[in-house]
């Protein structure tokens, strides 16, 4: 027996992490590919999940978030960058950032509605725009620094043009966007009267003491951003799905009517160990950035000696790489996972203008030092 599902699912492929998860599965290999880590956060922030199940915090929470989580999350961001986010009416906590963008996209975008993506992009972006309706435009970040061109950005801006959806700093490429560059976008969002929907969910994470610049704290851009981060990539625990969104009240009041009749609820103790986690914010981020710059400077250091030249990234824990000319990236990732045993991401799905993704590989190097020497180890054996 078969049913006809939705239409709208027809444009959704499989995402290219499943492809390339179950290939290193079935080929018993070495997953550089897979952007999460593959060992633990802090021990201490676990035992405030397991105090908080113990001290009965284990039903419904308030559907835009405990108000402990909601309160750190602004003394954080006030703190950190002097900007100020109501804990009563600007700020909601979702399921990871990731429902905070399906959320938002969706409470933005009518029928017909253009929505900027810079490319490469995370596949959230474009699928959560055409789930909402909306037409995804695309501005190229190239190499070899992953700067966009002013003149094809301005070029993308039409009468349609509703939403600006940026990543910074950014996945797959590392890149931190300037001042400069921000000042950019942000004066073509205020010029025309865009939306900004900024993913920071790296924004801790940054190396060679590059600074990351929230565009909400730009002149004119805070009544205009949705800033989305995820208390997942800061401390390491992924699977908790603890993201939020902070924007005007009206904003977080769209967000909200599409997450009540989704996820409801975000995971409470979690959640309760996450506000405490925010509490220690500044002890804990030395050690965690210094734990990923040497991560970052032993996968730089060691591609140097392989056909894979490194393209040094200032932010998250992904690093793009040039492959040899001979090679696309499609066909090389399957050639490496089935015959070198080691997954990587094929970067040209995250293009929709630019062929120039099918000439990298994408790796994460958020993995303990042996998985990081033993994948590198087969990197290196690959010979034309």
């Amino acid at each position: 027996m078969t049913f006809n599902l939705s239409k709208r699912i027809e444009q959704i492929p499989e995402s290219v992490f499943t492809t390339m998860s179950r290939l290193a599965v079935e080929n018993n290999a070495v997953n550089l590919g897979q952007g999460f880590p593959d060992f633990n956060g802090p021990d201490w922030l676990i035992e405030e999940v397991f105090n908080a199940m113990k001290q009965g915090k284990n039903q419904y929470a308030p559907s835009i978030g405990i108000l402990t989580l909601r309160k750190n999350i602004s003394q954080l961001y006030r703190s950190i960058y002097d900007i100020n986010w109501s804990f009563e009416n600007e700020i909601i906590v979702t399921t990871g950032a990731t429902e905070a963008l399906f959320s938002a996209i969706h409470s933005i975008i009518n029928e017909g509605d253009e929505v900027i993506i810079f490319e490469p992009f995370y596949d959230s972006y474009i699928y959560d725009v055409l789930l909402a309706n909306g037409v995804p435009k695309f501005v190229t970040l190239h190499k070899p620094d992953f700067s966009f061109r002013v003149d094809r950005f301005e070029k993308a801006i039409t009468d349609k043009t509703k939403l600006i959806i940026l990543n910074n700093p950014h996945n797959p490429t590392g890149k931190v966007y300037s001042f400069e560059e921000l000042k950019i976008i942000s004066d073509l969002a205020i010029k025309h009267n865009l939306i900004v929907i900024s993913d920071e969910v790296y924004e801790f994470l940054t190396y060679d003491n590059v600074n990351h610049i929230p565009i909400s704290t730009l002149p004119g851009m805070k009544n205009r951003t949705i800033t989305i981060s995820s208390a997942g990539k800061t401390f390491g625990f992924t699977g908790w799905k603890i993201g939020w969104a902070c924007a005007n009240k009206e904003f977080i009041k769209g967000i909200h009517s599409i997450r009540q009749w989704t996820t409801f609820a975000v995971n409470t103790p979690c959640q309760h160990a996450i506000a405490y986690g925010l509490t220690k914010i500044n002890e804990y981020l030395p050690d965690f950035r210094k734990l990923y710059q040497a991560k970052r400077d032993f996968i730089i250091k060691e591609l140097k000696d392989s056909l894979f030249a490194p393209t040094i990234p200032y932010g998250s824990y992904f690093i793009m790489v040039d492959i040899p000319q001979s090679k696309n990236d499609m066909e090389l990732a399957i050639e490496l996972v089935k015959d070198y045993k080691v997954a990587t991401i094929p970067p040209s799905v995250f293009y929709s203008i630019s062929d120039e993704g099918k000439s990298m590989l994408r790796l994460c190097f958020a993995k303990q030092d042996h998985t990081l020497k033993s994948g590198i180890k087969r990197l290196k054996e690959y010979k034309i």
